[in-house]
């Protein structure tokens, strides 16, 4: 998909925005989750929603490099009272995120933006890790 540095800025703000949203719903769905059974995975939601920080932390500077101004808009966040549909809600988030930023390396490639494509590979991989950790968790 062809795309100007003003489209990508565009799309990196709406991935900016579901990074703000993902940190948030990981610090919610840990501090609710409960059950013994589920002690693992709330320790890995708490990493998890470190490094969608860092994310959005590498994506603010990223889009400000390009002359973009970085969003403040948080996207919307999923809540639950059921431990699985919380993950479930994860999940979700995690493979959007993975379609999304493999178009974005794309994107980024073809504006010849090989250090944004570097470290979106490097959130990309980040966000398979997580959507592995939540497929553990709910047994699939």
């Amino acid at each position: 998909m062809s795309v100007t540095k003003e489209k990508l800025i565009e799309l990196l703000n709406k991935d900016l925005a579901l990074e703000y949203a993902a940190a948030i719903q990981y610090i919610q769905h840990a501090a609710v989750m409960t059950g013994a059974q589920y002690g693992d995975i709330i320790k890995e939601l708490r990493v998890h929603a470190n490094e969608e920080i860092q994310h959005a932390i590498l994506l603010a500077d990223q889009i400000d490099f390009l002359s973009g101004v970085p969003s403040v808009d948080v996207a919307k966040i999923h809540i639950a009272k059921d431990n699985v549909k919380m993950l479930e809600q994860d999940l979700a988030g995690e493979e959007d995120a993975i379609v999304r930023y493999k178009e974005r390396v794309d994107q980024a490639e073809t504006l010849k933006e090989f250090a944004l494509a570097q470290h979106l590979r490097a959130i990309l991989a980040q966000e398979q890790e997580h959507a592995m950790d939540l497929k553990q968790a709910l047994g699939k």
